[in-house]
């Protein structure tokens, strides 16, 4: 099964509630059994326009699996903090796994 990632891309206006945000949200990534793959305050933009002047991309073992973490309660209590101090884009985007020769 592929695993599934989170993209969030945050345009900051309140750096102090996203520091509450990535403590209350901490717990929840941690129970969910995901990896925080990236959380790069100045990506390089090759083409076109991004969102947010930070992004964040988190593991998980499958997208279903990352979207149980989004809707879990543990998650809900941190996701209005990042609300509340970012304009925010997410998305839930699931792996792919290449074929082996011969297949």
């Amino acid at each position: 099964m592929p695993k599934g990632y989170v993209i969030i891309t945050e345009a900051i206006s309140d750096p102090a509630g996203m520091a509450a945000y990535g403590r209350a949200a901490a717990a929840s990534i941690a129970e969910s059994g995901a990896k925080v793959l990236a959380a790069d305050p100045r990506p390089r933009l090759l083409e076109g326009e991004w969102h947010g002047d930070q992004t964040v991309v988190l593991e998980f073992p499958s997208a279903e699996a990352a979207r149980a973490w989004y809707e879990s309660a543990s998650y809900e209590k941190a996701k209005p903090l990042r609300q509340a101090a970012a304009e925010c884009r997410v998305v839930i985007v699931s792996g792919f796994e290449m074929p082996t020769p011969g297949d």
